[in-house]
């Protein structure tokens, strides 16, 4: 099994610029905030949708070993899509978008993907998993994307046991006439019944507030993510000038986002800080060290009491 692999944020911004690093042309992902079949349908071409969500082993809201909570286990489907296991713990985030780039004929992946997918193709979906967790490429691009930190291994993997919070992306792609769930710590990809192009913003729509209502009331860390063709084409095409401003700028703030999410500040805000110590006493500095205890500790408690309310909510 490949080790490595970071953690990325979930932002629309990220994963647009990561397919495109990996050479897929004219495909973007937008953030949805409400789960309105009118909203998601606004975006078409719609290719897919990526939700993310707390996972929770062997919870309600995923099935057991009998079936999915939701849909049915379809086994013959891995002969007509792309489906691969999970191998790696922070690899689902970029394996729930390749679902739905592999899935989708008509978008181009470049050449890079392309043959990965040709190589792939006569596998099964175990290994499948292991050839994606271990290509360099695909890891390289996911890795490029994580913020940069010295002091945490974000290498080590781990299950969210005891307090952790650990989050989970599948994909949800309309495919050979069905709507799937392709989430790689299932055995077999989840059909949920016919569905076109045409009927998907309602069919998944459904299906995810069936998910949601799994959940123990009160859960809100939901986030779901659309894989639609580039605005900009599309704003082009009919000569939308000003929308097509707005993507521009949209476009440009990603990029900056983006670069400063590859940045290191460790070395400058170490300078500051002993900049700002030098120019104090020893009364002064036990001050700005007691307050900022005192701050940390309120926050820890803050955030205990969340998770004590959370958990009394479960």
């Amino acid at each position: 099994m490949s080790s490595g692999w970071n953690t990325i944020e979930s932002d629309a911004g990220v994963f647009t610029e990561l397919v495109e690093s990996l050479g897929v042309k004219s495909v973007e992902l937008d953030e949805l905030l409400s789960l309105d079949a009118d909203d998601l349908r606004a975006l078409a071409p719609i290719y897919g949708v990526i939700f993310l969500f707390k996972w929770i082993g062997n919870s309600a809201a995923d099935g057991d070993d009998a079936g999915p909570a939701d849909g049915t286990y379809d086994p013959a489907a891995e002969e007509n899509l792309f489906f691969a296991h999970q191998k790696i713990q922070n690899a689902c985030a970029t394996q729930a978008i390749l679902s739905i780039l592999m899935n989708r004929p008509e978008i181009t992946l470049g050449s890079a993907l392309k043959d990965f997918k040709e190589f792939v193709s006569s596998f099964d979906a175990d290994l499948r998993g292991e050839t994606l967790s271990n290509s360099e490429l695909i890891r390289q691009t996911h890795n490029s994307f994580s913020r940069p930190t010295p002091f945490v291994d974000e290498t080590t993997e781990h299950r969210g046991d005891g307090d952790d919070d650990v989050y989970h992306f599948i994909a949800y792609v309309p495919v050979n006439g069905k709507l799937y769930e392709l989430d790689g710590l299932q055995p077999y990809p989840i059909s949920h019944g016919e569905c076109t192009d045409e009927t998907f913003p309602e069919r998944v729509i459904e299906v995810l507030y069936r998910r949601i209502g799994r959940y123990p009331e009160g859960e809100v860390r939901f986030n779901l993510l659309a894989v639609v063709h580039d605005r900009r084409e599309l704003l082009a095409a009919v000569g939308d000038e000003e929308g097509l401003a707005r993507e521009q700028e949209k476009r440009a703030a990603w990029k900056r986002e983006n670069i400063l999410r590859r940045a290191n500040f460790v070395g400058l805000i170490s300078s500051l800080v002993r900049g700002t110590i030098a120019q104090m006493d020893q009364a002064q500095f036990q001050k700005l060290l007691s307050d900022g205890q005192a701050k940390s500790a309120e926050r820890l408690e803050l955030m205990a009491r969340r998770k004590r309310d959370n958990q009394n909510h479960s």
